[in-house]
């Protein structure tokens, strides 16, 4: 098999993993099930999902690591077995402990070991031009889950209740994760990387050597970057982890798999094309484009009442969202280089993980306390206008190097 067909191959593995992985963005349809069967609070319901965030992207940073160094497949391998034990024993223990550890923790681990190879190795076998169309597609993958994810998990609970539907995912997900697992690696050291024949206009510039985690978290860039993924992730994980009862409370939408079915198609297009767009047009002023529509949005957010608007504005957040997910990475590469972007990028999406922990605790609280979600809305979209501002001051670690130096440094451009 020829370099193009392995790294093409790796890249649809990946999004086969991460298709797996994404069920997290399905916890609304678990959720809404816990509160209506279970009488669960809606704050309740909101401590396994943000626990699972949290360890998810805690986990990402020893799951990196051993990327870079051992490769994807044991890495994968790890993960698949954690899937399945993690939503297993969900079955057996729905209780608040029995979730926020066998889903929080356990399979939390499951989706940090998972998540942290596809991306890195997918990204290692094509040239530099085109880091942000890969990296769109292999994260993609995540996005786009809940559109089969939620439909079966509503269908299961439906026919056997939630214990036995948790069962039987664990079970899907443990055979998908392990048998694609076999088909993900790092490519060798030396071979030559995979042009596609549309190549972007856009010159990115690039780091002149990898930087180690170390040196990495030594630049103040690392703290602006981690700090804008954290503003851009926060809104869109208030949403998902609440997305059935906001539908049914703010728009009397019953169907509550619906919802998390349209934000998942927007939330993979976004990851695509935001990806896509900024191999074009560059990264920072693809982060900008994506704070500002979605600060807009969510000033907005209260006021959709009506179902029709509601579904377009929960849309245009997914499109948003799925975009940050797919640039992050690749702002990663550019700054950081290649060769530790597994452990680097690890510390990176730790950012998403505060975000999964803060944002659907403010929003289970706000809706407990207040009956709504409008303090929730005004927060994330103060933050989108702080990530939009963020985007326009950042600049490349190697090019404040060279001025600095008197324009004696110049970074690699390609």
């Amino acid at each position: 098999m020829d370099n193009t067909k392995k790294a093409w191959l790796v890249v649809f593995s990946g999004l086969g993993v991460n298709l797996t992985l994404g069920v997290l963005y399905s916890w609304g349809i678990i959720s809404a099930a816990l509160i209506d069967d279970f009488k669960w609070t809606a704050t309740q319901t909101q401590i396994p999902y943000m626990l699972a965030s949290a360890v998810f992207a805690l986990t990402m940073i020893p799951g990196g690591k051993l990327q870079d160094k051992f490769g994807p497949r044991p890495v994968l391998f790890v993960s698949s077995i954690l899937a399945g034990l993690g939503f297993f024993f969900s079955g057996l223990n729905l209780s608040v402990a029995g979730l926020t550890f066998f889903f929080g923790i356990v399979f939390g681990l499951a989706m940090g070991f998972g998540y942290s190879s596809p991306t890195p190795a997918a990204v290692k076998w094509f040239h530099s031009d085109h880091r942000g169309l890969i990296s769109g597609i292999v994260v993609s993958g995540f996005g786009l889950a809940p559109v089969y994810i939620a439909p079966l998990t509503s269908g299961l609970i439906g026919l056997f209740g939630l214990p036995t539907a948790l069962m039987i995912l664990g079970l899907l997900f443990f055979l998908i994760v392990f048998t694609l697992s076999f088909f993900i690696s790092n490519p060798q050291e030396g071979v030559e990387k995979v042009k596609l024949k549309k190549k972007p206009r856009k010159t990115h510039r690039l780091a002149s050597k990898d930087y180690t985690l170390k040196e990495m978290v030594r630049t103040p860039q690392f703290y602006i970057l981690w700090t804008m993924f954290f503003f851009g992730t926060f809104a869109g994980l208030l949403i998902i982890g609440q997305m059935s009862k906001i539908g049914l409370e703010q728009a009397s939408i019953s169907n509550g798999f619906l919802l998390v079915v349209v934000y998942a198609i927007f939330n993979f297009i976004g990851r695509v094309t935001w990806g896509s767009i900024s191999d074009f047009i560059g990264r920072t002023a693809t982060l900008f484009a994506m704070f500002a529509i979605q600060a807009l949005v969510y000033f907005l957010f209260s006021s959709l009442t009506n179902p029709l608007a509601l579904l377009i504005g929960k849309s245009v957040v997914g499109f948003t969202f799925g975009g940050m997910l797919a640039i992050f990475p690749v702002v990663t590469a550019d700054f950081y280089g290649v060769k530790n972007l597994g452990a680097n990028y690890g510390v990176m999406i730790t950012a998403w993980g505060v975000g999964g922990v803060i944002g659907p605790l403010l929003g289970g609280i706000a809706r407990d306390i207040t009956g709504g979600y409008e303090i929730s809305y005004i927060v994330s979209a103060v933050l989108s206008v702080a990530g939009a501002l963020l985007s326009l001051v950042i600049r490349h670690p190697e090019a404040e190097k060279r001025e600095e130096n008197g324009g004696r440094a110049d970074a690699k451009e390609n």
